[in-house]
């Protein structure tokens, strides 16, 4: 079926919603062969889960363009393309004559349910704004993030800008959503009142649909409720909500993110072209691709028990979640990517950082340009070990500057009514502690097509290792073909077929990295001692300053790992303290990673470029022109 004839062929949403209304509830045991979409901003990705001999496996994937814009106007047309590929690639028939989803699943036909993420056309976009940036404004903020939105704007009286000037950027955002915070329960409602007279006087639009009031969520001062209430009630489709801070101490994010959920569901993806038909398909809400992401990264981090970091890295923006002692934290850095955002990178970083990560000689302002026709020409994809070199050259410090980013965000309390001081959120605001204690991290997922689709999945833990610097011992991996997002969403009907798939299909295990954190004063000498011990048999190790080493441990094989630091360094137990861990093996084994923390690169140009060759070499990886 082309793109036209699909368009041509769709009926009408109505009909379809009611009957959705009408459906028995979903019982997971009945889900057998169940479809899933993620419509992102450039491809729409198919997947095929189905129930074969006693277990849940991903069988097939198709993909297309996404069809939001024009010509089309409509992401279910690239929704369906998907489809159609899955179907010739399964032999399964799942569209009807009239383009439709067939359900339930009968020998060779149909599907026992369908499920969709979404981020195309940008991705749900929100701009927010708060009395007191490093308060209010910061709760708002990671309220948005978490909800998988894309912040636009932080503004806060303290911002340093002018009344007038806050009134035209906002009349310029266009956003999808605006959330308004500020003042502790009870207390001041001057400033609040201000802040939705500011929202009066801006007149912001939506950025889909010219008929619709724009959602404007207020989660501050609840006596001020009704008086903001008045203003923006009659301009704005107004949702009051319970306070982000009802006090100093505590933090209730969970409202206000309900809440964002309901309005993107609702009042913009509604207006969105197609995606009141593409809601009309599923009997579960369509869910934003970072808000399914990080609710899959929440669930594996509860399930095991563990502090866990996961980052999608794409061509436009970056994407980081954490889990650490329990609490969730998610941000999106959308001006770090590997094509449209390079440039950006590029002028973050600054070149001299990009090129200080590769293993042979090239002319910074070379570099420089290559960078720049990749952002001319976003699609292209490198030709030459040189072109690829460069390419996960950048990629290490869009994941590094990511993490930062990240790192300043993640200082909130750690959860609905978990208490912190006066005198600590003010010392937190001002010295950047973080909740992220890379230490402390049992494990990190790296997604995207920088990551994913690594010609050798060495070079993927290597970035990683690079990039984010994990200390002491941290499990690597790589989601396969990202069907992150379609877990996400498949695990609020059916989290057992989820965690399956998840662990059988979307996670590949690299292995193991042991990295002493300490700083590496004179290279070659000792800074660890390592014994292993496990099913492929032992081995007694010296970890060396400025040297990286790779043992052999297969997939599906475990060491018992003793690690003896020297005096100054810390393997997660204290400055020269002996730690004993257990081990999982992967596609790469156990790197031994003596670098130390912060990695130390050499100064000079050439003797630089010789030890990342010796590091490349020492995980198997050739350097090459």
């Amino acid at each position: 079926m082309t793109a036209a004839a699909a368009l041509a062929a769709d009926a009408s949403s109505a009909p379809a919603a009611a009957a959705a209304e009408a459906r028995p509830p979903i019982l997971p045991e009945n889900l057998k062969v169940i479809l899933a979409t993620d419509c992102g901003s450039t491809t729409t990705k198919a997947i095929l889960i189905e129930f074969k001999n006693g277990e849940y496996r991903q069988t097939f994937r198709g993909e297309a363009p996404t069809t939001v814009e024009a010509p089309f106007d409509d992401v279910t047309v690239g929704a369906r393309n998907s489809i159609v590929e899955v179907e010739e690639l399964s032999g399964r028939k799942i569209l009807d004559v009239g383009g439709r989803i067939m359900t339930p699943a009968r020998d060779g036909t149909g599907v026992d349910i369908y499920v969709s993420t979404s981020s195309a056309g940008g991705g749900l976009q929100m701009a927010v704004a708060g009395l007191v940036r490093s308060m209010t404004a910061e709760s708002a903020q990671r309220a948005a993030l978490g909800a998988g939105a894309i912040v636009m704007e932080t503004l806060s009286i303290d911002d340093g800008r002018h009344q007038h000037e806050r009134v035209a950027l906002i009349r310029n955002l266009r956003p999808d959503i605006f959330l308004v915070s500020g003042g502790t329960d009870g207390g001041n409602k001057t400033h609040v009142v201000e802040v939705a007279e500011m929202l009066i006087a801006a007149d912001p639009r939506p950025r889909f649909g010219t008929t619709f009031r724009l959602p404007v969520i207020y989660a501050g001062n609840n006596e001020a409720a009704g008086e903001v209430g008045k203003l923006l009630g009659d301009k704005f489709a107004f949702e009051p909500v319970a306070n982000l801070r009802p006090t100093l101490e505590h933090e209730n994010l969970g409202p206000a993110r309900a809440a964002i959920h309901e309005a993107f569901l609702h009042h913009v993806m509604s207006h969105a072209p197609g995606y009141d038909k593409l809601m009309s398909w599923s009997p579960v809400p369509i869910m934003s691709t970072p808000h399914a992401v990080g609710k899959l990264t929440q669930e594996v981090a509860e399930k095991r028990g563990i502090n866990a970091l996961a980052v999608d890295i794409g061509g436009a923006t970056t994407d980081v979640f954490s889990v650490f002692g329990g609490a969730f934290n998610r941000t999106v850095s959308a001006n770090l990517g590997m094509s449209y955002s390079v440039c950006n990178v590029l002028l973050e970083a600054g070149i001299g950082n990009i090129v200080r990560w590769l293993p042979v000689d090239i002319d910074p302002g070379e570099a420089a340009d290559r960078l720049r026709n990749k952002m001319i020409r976003p699609t292209t994809i490198p030709q030459t070990a040189e072109d690829l070199a460069l390419e996960q050259a950048v990629a290490r410090e869009a994941l590094r500057l990511a993490l930062v980013h990240h790192r300043q965000l993640a200082v909130g309390l750690k959860g609905v009514q978990q208490q912190r001081s006066v005198a600590d959120a003010f010392e937190q605001a001002a010295s950047g502690a973080s909740l992220v204690d890379m230490m402390k991290l049992d494990l990190c997922i790296g997604s995207g097509g920088v990551l994913s689709h690594a010609p050798r999945r060495e070079q993927a833990a290597l970035m990683m290792l690079d990039a984010f610097e994990p200390a002491g011992f941290t499990e690597l991996a790589v989601d396969s073909i990202f069907m992150m997002p379609h877990l996400g969403v498949l695990s609020t009907v059916h989290p057992a077929a989820a965690t399956e798939v998840f662990e059988k299909d979307c996670l590949v295990p690299l292995g193991a990295a042991l990295a002493p954190a300490g700083q590496v004063r004179k290279p070659g000498e000792e800074i660890c001692r390592v014994t292993v011990k496990g099913t492929a048999g032992g081995a007694e190790e010296v970890i060396r300053a400025g040297e990286m080493k790779l043992l052999p441990l297969a997939a599906g094989e475990s060491a018992e790992v003793t690690a003896e630091p020297a005096r100054r360094f810390d393997c997660g137990e204290g400055p020269g303290r002996t730690v004993r861990r257990t081990v999982k093996g992967g596609a790469v084994g156990l790197v031994l990673d003596g670098r130390g923390r912060p990695i130390a690169l050499p100064e000079d140009p050439a003797a630089r470029r010789e030890a990342i060759g010796r590091w490349m070499a020492a995980l198997g990886l050739g350097v090459g022109r």
